[in-house]
């Protein structure tokens, strides 16, 4: 598939240097402290929905100055980037696990409510009509009545499980908001809303070339998936693999995973070229279309992950063995499904980019 290069800036915009950045890195500890501050006034007045945009517009901007740090740390002082850079990824991750648990949870639970052909957990019989299926209509139908007996159950323990893990994600932010470690954080972020640390040559060098790097290691990225096998909507091989017992994560998730990540610091470095991503070039809604992909994509891994895991629970029902099984293959069909969308999009960036 030949590939065509997303010029980030109007070549006519001319040399964008040091203070770009600088800028940019100002905006974004600003957005920060701001943020803190409204998750400090949410967290004793305001409602649960308030704390939790807060705590997501936070780690926005924890995740934009990583990022530039990354792409653009020739141009910082390199002691203090290397010191910043793990602390704020650290701090985005664990102000992100409670959110994550939440939402893993709502989606398995409305799968399963799809799959069991019901609205509500409690076992019900359920008529003909569900559908076209295999030769003889008995089976499919014997087939959904024990999705549907082993859903209730199913459901149970995955909202244990997850509300479990997301009451201890609760307490982590929540003790790591009040540590010693966040408020050096903060303090470096004050900072840095006045005074960025960059080189004495970053004032007149072009931001153009590390930006680019940064597209490159995402195009190479991307070229080592295997999108001619995304390009059918399931993905046999992978599908077999994922069904298998082993709880190592899936090995082909992983370059997946990491094409995100690069994505991100792509249009993070884009963001920096274009003063802030307020106006954005047209093809960076294409950029958005393949990150929503690829979004969508970690989640159904992890769900499908934590259907697994919640299957190989000690003694637990044969029903429930089968609905957590036949969800587990749900959500590895939807990565496939992810793949295919990213792989659709991506031709189409790169065959319709001017």
């Amino acid at each position: 598939m030949a590939q065509q290069h997303l010029e980030p800036t109007d070549p006519a915009a001319g040399l964008t240097t040091g203070d770009a950045l600088a800028g940019y890195l100002r905006a974004q500890a600003t957005e920060f402290l701001r943020a803190l501050r409204l998750h400090r006034e949410t967290g004793t007045s305001a409602g649960p929905e308030e704390s939790v945009d807060a705590a997501r517009a936070l780690r926005r901007s924890a995740r934009r100055i990583s990022g530039s740090l990354h792409t653009f740390r020739p141009l910082l002082d390199a002691d203090w980037s290397e010191e910043m850079r793990p602390e704020l990824a650290w701090l985005s991750g664990t102000l992100g696990m409670e959110h994550a648990y939440e939402a893993r949870l709502e989606r398995l639970l409305l799968a399963l409510h799809r799959l069991s052909g019901s609205t509500s957990f409690p076992a019900q019989s359920v008529t003909a009509g569900a559908g076209p299926a295999a030769p003889g209509s008995g089976p499919a139908a014997q087939e959904r009545g024990n999705l549907t007996v082993g859903a209730a159950k199913a459901g149970a323990l995955l909202e244990r499980q997850l509300t479990l893990a997301r009451t201890r994600a609760h307490s982590t932010a929540l003790q790591a908001l009040g540590s010693s470690r966040f408020h050096a954080v903060a303090d470096k972020v004050a900072v840095l809303a006045s005074e960025v640390p960059l080189t004495p040559a970053a004032v007149g060098t072009d931001l153009r070339p590390a930006a680019a790097a940064a597209e490159e290691r995402l195009m190479d990225a991307v070229a080592a998936l295997p999108l001619v096998t995304a390009g059918h909507p399931y993905n046999a091989e992978a599908l077999v693999h994922g069904l298998s017992p082993e709880p190592a994560p899936h090995p082909q998730d992983g370059p997946w995973h990491q094409v995100r990540l690069l994505l991100r610091l792509h249009r993070y470095a884009r963001e920096v070229l274009c003063g802030g991503g307020l106006d954005t070039p047209p093809a960076d809604l294409r950029l958005l279309t393949a990150g929503r992909a690829l979004d969508r994509h970690r989640d159904a891994a992890e769900a499908a992950g934590a259907a697994a895991q919640a299957a190989r629970t000690p003694r637990i029902a044969p029903a429930t063995a089968y609905a957590l099984g036949v969800l587990h293959a749900d959500q590895r069909h939807e990565v496939e499904a992810a793949r295919f969308e990213f792989q659709r999009s991506w031709q189409k960036q790169t065959v319709s980019a001017p």
